[in-house]
């Protein structure tokens, strides 16, 4: 089997834990001097943007960062290219490997995605696949660092539907020290081979936790099954008795959008102990400290 290619950005492990705490360093300096730091590192470079989901976020993050970098973000949606005809994800990595510097593609296959990892002759990074997610997580780690300042040592409680934000938030936190717990329903957990550690009981996730997350009961592909998603994961809320049962200075955590109500309450999601919008905003600073590594 291929290990993580260290060109690419596609599960988060391709970046190891010491260069991952440089890279939020950087992230860091961005957040704190925009826009003038890291201005020109894209200078003269293009990067493709594919988006074959919907997105809010990703897209919106990634394209003011390329541009805040110096370069030139082409946005290109799903059904404007030849892969909506057939065309194969390594073919289209090729050809766009000869016009850009960087490909970043949000799709429903992750296979997709690491076919056009294999094949292109240029960075490709993971702006979501129904596995993972990993610019979120690096944003959330910035996040952690921000708000706690050491990661090694912290424990991080996702509650609810283990999704691919819950599977990349447990990769990019055991590369860098941070314990993740999953507390999840049977039916909505990771799988074993995650390096989160697994339960079903909430209040023993959130126990000593200093962040406590959540994601939205019903993804994008999951509405058919919604009702049914919403009866299964009722006792998996973060509402004020959750959160009564952490620290005083534990976080509460939303990778957005939200549904307030059902996987959060709303006075969490928007309580002076959320660092939801941080998170928001880090996906600026965390992607733009990305792709100055990857093509640096």
């Amino acid at each position: 089997m291929r290990g993580p290619d260290p060109r690419n950005f596609i599960t988060g492990e391709e970046i190891s834990g010491g260069r991952l705490v440089g890279l939020l360093d950087r992230a860091e300096q961005m957040a704190a001097n925009r826009p003038a730091e890291g201005a020109g590192a894209l200078a003269g470079k293009s990067v493709a943007l594919i988006f074959e989901k919907p997105s809010t976020r990703t897209r919106i993050s990634f394209e003011v960062g390329v541009a805040e970098l110096g370069g030139t973000p082409i946005v290109l949606r799903g059904n404007e290219m030849q892969l909506s005809r057939g065309e194969s994800p390594g073919d289209t990595g090729r050809v766009l490997s000869r016009y850009v510097s960087a490909i970043v593609i949000r799709s429903g296959s992750h296979e997709e995605v690491v076919a056009m990892g294999e094949q292109a002759t240029v960075p490709v990074i993971n702006a979501l696949t129904p596995e993972l997610h990993p610019c979120q997580a690096l944003a959330d780690l910035l996040t952690l660092k921000q708000r706690f300042d050491e990661l090694d040592g912290l424990k991080v409680a996702y509650v609810g539907d283990g999704t691919n934000v819950a599977r990349s938030l447990a990769i990019a936190g055991s590369l860098v020290g941070i314990e993740v717990v999953v507390a999840a329903p049977a039916g909505y957990q990771l799988d074993e081979g995650s390096p989160a550690i697994l339960t079903e009981d909430p209040l023993k996730a959130v126990h000593r936790a200093d962040a406590i997350y959540t994601d939205v009961w019903v993804s994008m592909g999951d509405e058919a099954t919604a009702e049914q998603r919403r009866a299964d994961l009722d006792g998996f809320r973060i509402d004020a008795g959750l959160l009564a049962a952490a620290k005083p200075e534990t976080v509460v955590m939303h990778c957005l959008p939200a549904h307030p109500g059902e996987e959060i309450t709303a006075d969490l999601l928007y309580g002076e102990r959320s660092v939801v919008w941080d998170q928001a905003e880090n996906r600026l600073h965390a992607q733009k400290a990305l792709l100055e590594y990857l093509l640096g």
